[in-house]
């Protein structure tokens, strides 16, 4: 970490010893034992046993820690994408399977030339964005024209020319000559792509130019595993359920133990997200399309939430539920949880109304010192205006597991966290339905 579904007039709460416990809608009791139930269907998908089943999976040894790059990461790949297609889940559109397959490029300028009208560019005023070895342009190659002048932002501004996918040359005004080697932390975030990019710090940019690059390529991949329940009604608009599936992999021994096997961090969040995906598979009367995403590469650069982000319309994903760290009680004890950015958006307001008469409770982020809103991969689709959010229960100021060898599932209140799961459930229930929409993320507000 950081570097749901009820409709209309009733509702069944059912014990998870069998024992039923019928009560009236806004009035659910979530308490220890009990699992939502929509009327006239009944759901074994939320449950303590299926909690501890899944998460001592995800945290045994046998992962060895799911550290981004290793083959036992693959493994925990595997197992969740299993898990997605017992529950009979559907593939996002455009993906052969489960995994949403991508590579993180990295490339190795070896030799770099420049000519702006006849006369060389130092390799300092020079950043090229690119996935290929050999590059040869000029202005004859149809690469599109574009500047970044003086007073724009120029992270901000740079972020939103690659956005367009396109070949471009960007005339860079002198005036950032300071910060224009900042630029090369767009290079730590390239994906694979046809496109190339080429960063030129000048005032002016001649009519004729001519740029040749050699690059050393080499590239990483990585994969998302992600399942669909299209919508009845509204199945272009979007909710989505994630959590990340990488940890820290293995470390020096400490009283003979090397592997953080990432109970808490986030084995517990990647369980919630396996479990909603079941609970809404088997209710089958959500009206707005759900998306299950188990992030890779979280605790490396949440690349995996990036590259997720690029596959969908911004525009038509109204929520994003990203859960972290939910395996021991919050500050505030049982049946609580926070969420972060909760001041950026009513969708905190939105949960708590679906959650009246129940004894769950949300609350804003508790520590905002730490801007937990902008460390984990809720943050990439915050960026770009959605209402997406973590819920978390970890003491961030005395959580004595976090990132260490002793995150593991006995660590965790399983019972507690099955309450949580559940509450997320229940409290997601008016915007799957259609009835409720969350305002969107002030984006010019976000630091």
């Amino acid at each position: 970490m950081y570097n749901t579904n009820f409709f209309f007039l009733t509702a069944l709460l059912v014990s998870l010893s069998g024992c039923c416990n019928i009560q009236q809608a806004g009035h659910q009791s979530i308490s220890a034992g009990y699992v939502p139930q929509q009327e006239g269907i009944s759901t074994t998908a939320i449950t303590v046993a299926e909690t501890e089943r899944i998460i001592n999976v995800l945290a045994s040894d046998e992962m060895m820690g799911r550290k981004t790059f290793t083959p036992s990461i693959d493994k925990a790949a595997d197992f969740i994408a299993g898990e997605f297609k017992k529950a009979g889940l559907q593939t996002l559109s455009g993906e052969k399977s489960y995994l949403q397959s991508f590579a993180l490029v990295r490339a190795m300028p070896l030799q770099i030339e420049v000519l702006l009208g006849g006369v060389a560019k130092e390799s300092k005023e020079v950043l090229i964005i690119t996935n290929q070895p050999q590059l040869s342009i000029t202005e004859k190659s149809g690469y599109t024209i574009a500047s970044i002048a003086a007073g724009q932002r120029l992270q901000q501004a740079a972020k939103e020319l690659l956005a367009q996918n396109k070949n471009l040359i960007i005339a860079v005004d002198k005036s950032y000559a300071s910060s224009f080697g900042n630029l090369a932390r767009l290079k730590a975030q390239q994906f694979k792509t046809s496109n190339n990019v080429i960063f030129i710090l000048t005032n002016e940019m001649p009519t004729t130019f001519n740029i040749n690059a050699t690059h050393q390529i080499t590239e990483q991949k990585m994969a998302n595993v992600v399942a669909v329940i299209t919508g009845k009604s509204k199945k272009d608009e979007y909710v989505v359920f994630s959590g990340h599936y990488d940890h820290l992999g293995v470390g020096k021994a400490i009283n003979g133990d090397s592997i953080y096997n990432g109970a808490n961090d986030d084995a517990a969040g990647t369980t919630a997200v396996v479990m909603l995906a079941k609970y809404f598979k088997q209710l089958n009367n959500n009206e707005r399309t759900l998306v299950f995403a188990a992030f890779t590469a979280e605790e490396v650069g949440g690349f995996g939430s990036q590259y997720f982000s690029k596959q969908l319309n911004a525009d038509k994903v109204v929520a994003m539920f990203n859960i972290e760290m939910i395996g021991t009680e919050s500050k505030w004890g049982k049946n609580s949880a926070y969420i972060t950015g909760y001041d950026k958006t009513n969708m905190g307001k939105i949960l708590a109304n679906d959650l009246v008469g129940s004894d769950f409770r949300f609350y804003p982020d508790p520590y905002p010192a730490q801007q937990l809103f902008y460390r984990s991969d809720n943050a990439t689709l915050a960026r770009l205006g959605v209402p997406a959010h973590t819920i978390s229960t970890s003491k961030m100021d005395i959580e004595p597991h976090y990132h260490k060898l002793s995150d593991e599932v006995s660590t965790l209140d399983l019972v507690n966290m099955t309450e949580i799961i559940s509450a997320i459930a229940l409290s997601a229930k008016s915007i799957i339905a259609g009835i409720e929409t969350p305002s969107r993320v002030k984006v010019d507000e976000l630091r």
